[in-house]
């Protein structure tokens, strides 16, 4: 008898194939976030507003998501979208460094041609990443969601950590020619290893329910579709908490090392060590839901919701004690706390991504990458703006308060009730939308649907 859609699914072989995408968005994405960032804040000698307001422009682009899932949704394949947006962030890879290069001969043409090299970049990601998570999503069955979602997000942290140590021994001598060839070289593998990747595994009896373009109904206009998912209360409701969720979560991205180094007086190899720590806290997180929730699938410790809300009340107390520690100083053990943090985070990112997968096919068909795209936005959004509020709030307190520490305690506290806020989020989430319940926590529901 053979496998009806519902029984279906890529299998193994499948997911690594597809978290293979995932290394090569991470690839590129690494070089010119990072690599292609210290670049102009120091060989250029450019004020660092320049190269974070082209980061937070890749972020803001990445707004059209929602725009970019309907389109995949009309077509009813996901394979050319994945191909072309890695096509259009591998272009954007390879001209910011081309930019970065004619930045240091004509400086206004060199950043307006990053400009453009940087809306590709977020074009590309919200284009390939956004069709990726619904392909993912429409390929295994429930139970292994949380392991393909850790696979992907390992995968893509694999691809950081090889793109950073491979292309960092080739940009040595320095010369904005290497620059230019290593990070074309890279955008290169990517594109290809993408195409790789991707080739043949969208056929329909290896994908869950997937519908055809020619069985596809025909589309609304993209307007009355984004409105239709925005009144699913599923939908609009993980679209809260996965904003507000991400807020909590990047925040200390550009605070904790500053943090460490104030406060504790770390050398910038030891706080660069303690990003590893926390780095490393967080693959564990994500190897323990995948674990879990694989081997354990329908028990307690198996469900997807457990590790959402137990990874973000778990991450608020540990912010809650960085906040403390600071002010204890030097017997606040602060690196099993930050491994502790990125467990925490780990556990929660993984968890948010399985429901996040899980939740896609729920309501209106052929709404998937509309949904997918409408919650990436969200994500996009929180992830620029994290970075910037923290950074405000630091300075902000450090001048009222005139304290470095308490300055510090004050963005950990407020990231804990973020993460309190967005477990409270998640519990409605989750919640079962019945008749009977529909009627239950009714102010609960209006503080938490925001409406």
């Amino acid at each position: 008898m053979k496998d009806t859609p519902d029984q279906s699914g890529i299998g193994v072989l499948g997911v690594v194939r597809l978290g293979l995408v995932q290394t090569a968005l991470g690839a590129i994405i690494v070089l010119t976030t990072s690599t292609i960032n210290r670049v102009m804040a120091v060989e250029l000698a450019l004020p660092a507003l320049v190269p974070g307001f082209l980061v937070g422009l890749h972020y803001a682009i990445q707004i059209t998501r929602p725009r970019l899932g309907y389109g995949s949704d009309r077509g009813g394949r996901r394979t050319p979208w994945i191909i072309g947006g890695m096509a259009t962030l591998a272009a954007g890879g390879a001209l910011a460094a081309v930019a970065t290069a004619l930045a240091s001969v004509h400086l206004v043409a060199g950043l307006l041609l990053a400009l453009f090299a940087f809306v590709l970049v977020g074009l590309g990601v919200g284009c390939a990443g956004t069709s990726l998570l619904v392909l993912l999503a429409k390929s295994v069955t429930d139970r292994y969601r949380g392991a393909a979602a850790s696979t992907l997000w390992i995968m893509m942290i694999v691809g950081f950590i090889v793109t950073t140590v491979i292309a960092g021994k080739h940009l040595d001598p320095f010369s904005y020619e290497r620059l230019i060839l290593v990070s074309s070289t890279v955008s290169a593998i990517a594109f290809v290893v993408t195409c790789l990747a991707v080739w043949g595994i969208e056929t329909r009896g290896q994908l869950i329910g997937v519908v055809s373009p020619q069985e596809a109904p025909d589309a609304p206009p993209f307007r009355e579709a984004l409105a239709a998912v925005w009144k699913e209360a599923e939908s609009r409701r993980f679209a809260i908490f996965v904003f507000v969720s991400m807020l909590a979560y990047s925040a200390q991205d550009l605070i904790l090392e500053p943090f460490a180094g104030a406060v504790f007086m770390m050398t910038p190899g030891e706080s660069t060590q303690l990003s590893g720590t926390q780095h490393g806290g967080v693959l564990l997180g994500m190897l323990l839901v995948a674990f879990f929730c694989s081997v354990l699938s329908g028990r307690w410790l198996g469900s997807l919701r457990l590790w959402t809300l137990g990874g973000c009340v778990a991450s608020a107390l540990v912010l809650a004690s960085l906040a403390v520690g600071g002010v204890l100083g030097s017997s606040f053990p602060l690196k099993p706390a930050v491994f502790c943090l990125g467990v925490a985070n780990g556990a929660f990112a993984i968890g948010a991504i399985g429901s996040m997968m899980e939740l896609v096919g729920r309501g209106q068909k052929q709404r998937e990458g509309l949904r997918m795209g409408l919650w990436g936005a969200a994500q996009a959004i929180a992830f620029g703006l994290a970075g910037l509020m923290a950074t405000l709030v630091v300075d902000a307190a450090r001048l009222v308060l005139g304290d470095v520490t308490l300055a510090y305690a004050t963005v950990f506290a407020l990231q804990a009730a973020f993460f309190i806020y967005a477990a409270l989020l998640a519990r409605r989430v989750y919640a079962p939308e019945t008749p009977e319940k529909r009627g239950e926590f009714s102010v609960g529901r209006m503080a938490l649907e925001l409406e």
